[in-house]
């Protein structure tokens, strides 16, 4: 089994530990050159300059989901030359009240070299399984939804 790591980092620095008085800023270092800077999202008191969490799930589900697809698609010798994709995530009370990301929307848009062209349904099938193998997607029990464009 693999283990994948990642370090924390939050410091009251001149805030005071008290409510509305300190700032969720962190760091989240990924590799010694990769860090970002987090933040709780802006509808609940965070920065819009930094990531939130929430964000990073998106990111997380959409990047694993487009590795799974291109996997998928070089074993099928489709000639992809590009893949881009714009995912939401959506804020809300889940089935059992709490609040959570209650769905995240992933929209694929793929292109290929000239003159290679597919059926509506071979896509649709094609990003299925890209769903249904994908780790991350294998992890959320909310909704998640790809629209293809």
């Amino acid at each position: 089994m693999s283990e994948l790591s990642i370090e924390l980092s939050w410091d009251l620095g001149d805030g005071e530990m008290a409510a509305g008085k300190f700032s969720n800023a962190h760091e989240i270092i990924f590799t010694p050159s990769h860090k970002i800077i987090t933040d709780a999202a802006p509808d609940w008191g965070g920065s819009a300059l930094n990531t939130n969490p929430e964000q990073t799930l998106a990111a997380s589900l959409s990047s694993c989901h487009m590795m799974t697809f291109l996997a998928l698609a070089a074993k099928a010798k489709w000639p992809v030359l590009n893949y881009k994709d714009k995912a939401i995530a959506y804020l809300g009370k889940n089935s059992k009240g709490k609040m959570s990301v209650t769905k995240i929307t992933l929209q694929p848009e793929i292109k290929f070299s000239d003159g290679f062209t597919l059926e509506t349904d071979e896509m649709e099938k094609m990003q299925d399984r890209a769903h249904r193998y994908c780790f991350i997607a294998n992890s959320l029990s909310e909704e998640v939804d790809v629209k293809i464009l």
